[in-house]
């Protein structure tokens, strides 16, 4: 199979086609236009190493998601980061590739925090090793964490090896009756105490919070602070990773707003979901346009990224600075000289 990528990439670049680096196709909506040939990439598959006593795993790129899950969990371990599938098809190289995490990623990292190390095939068809599967080979210009995110726009990640986490030995959710305002105070307030939080969400007017951890842990944070205690929640808790909450239904453009936790109201028209502690916003908005929005997120130091529907044409994600742009300028010219992978996916 690696051989047959080879080929296919090279064949691009010669030709100066573009190729669409693509798994199970979960995530094809995310980002921009969609172009090219499609280089599938499911049917290089496998664990190729899995040591539950290091924490580390490590698979290719068109590993079923729900495989990868399903090994852990035979372990009692976890993606921490909770990555969505968004579909039954989603790859393990997909998720690292998207860089989207879960409820969980406020209190446990992000998806970029848990990569170790990736083997990267590049737009000359040439296949690069970067990392290693432990923490003390990650230093200095660290590629392997870069690809998280990259949205294929690099190369095409063959392989990936990621740092997992034991199960907790419990979790319990609480429900609270409260204002989007208190709910972030809250939020902040309990961020910074010793607490098991795992999850949050607020919601017209009512705000869930999830812990994880011991047992004791758990019962002394419950009874610390108060709350109704909602029984089998982890239905709400997939449902909110995967957008099946009841917020997310609708035609209405959603935009992701990426905030600091602290951020007060964000007064924009259209219902609002609070997540990661009140770090990340989601918006059902179709009467914003999408400078008012960009604007409105960035007077409070964040950014704000078109997720699902609405109009691309004023982009998805929002625009990089120059500086930052140049830089990403000159690390798609060093993979991706030949500019095949992924045109406009991210910018």
């Amino acid at each position: 199979m690696i051989e047959q990528f080879k080929e296919q990439i090279r064949a691009a670049a010669a030709q100066q086609r573009v190729l669409r680096i693509r798994g199970g196709g979960t995530k094809d909506w995310y980002g921009g236009a969609l172009a090219g040939e499609i280089l599938d990439t499911r049917g290089f598959s496998g664990i190729v190493d899995y040591e539950p006593t290091e924490l580390v795993i490590t698979a290719r790129c068109g590993t079923p998601l729900a495989e990868i899950e399903a090994v852990l969990a035979q372990q009692n371990q976890m993606l921490a980061f909770e990555p969505p599938h968004f579909g039954e098809g989603a790859t393990f190289g997909g998720a690292i590739a998207a860089g989207l995490s879960g409820p969980r990623r406020a209190n446990s990292g992000a998806v970029r925090d848990f990569v170790l190390g990736a083997q990267l095939m590049d737009g000359k068809g040439e296949l690069l090793n970067f990392g290693g599967q432990v923490m003390k080979n990650v230093a200095g210009y660290d590629v392997s964490r870069l690809l998280a995110g990259s949205l294929g726009t690099l190369g095409l990640i063959t392989e990936l090896s990621v740092k997992v986490l034991p199960r907790a030995l419990l979790d319990a959710t609480l429900r609270f009756e409260t204002s989007e305002i208190e709910a972030i105070r809250m939020l902040n307030v309990w961020g910074g105490q010793p607490l098991p939080l795992s999850a949050s969400c607020w919601y017209q007017g009512v705000l869930m919070l999830r812990l994880a951890g011991a047992q004791a842990a758990v019962d002394a944070a419950v009874k610390s602070l108060g709350g109704q205690v909602v029984p089998d929640a982890d239905g709400f808790w997939n449902d909110l990773r995967e957008q099946r909450h009841a917020f997310f239904t609708g035609e209405a453009p959603l935009w992701r707003l990426s905030v600091p936790s602290t951020t007060g109201a964000i007064v924009l028209d259209g219902e609002q979901l609070i997540e990661w502690g009140g770090a990340q916003r989601w918006l059902r908005a179709s009467s914003n346009a999408a400078e008012t929005i960009r604007s409105a997120v960035r007077a409070v130091g964040g950014h704000a990224t078109l997720f699902r529907g609405g109009d691309k044409s004023a982009g998805v994600f929002q625009p990089l600075a120059p500086a930052v742009a140049r830089i990403h300028e000159r690390l798609k010219a060093a993979f991706d000289p030949s500019h095949i992978f992924n045109p406009g996916r991210m910018f």
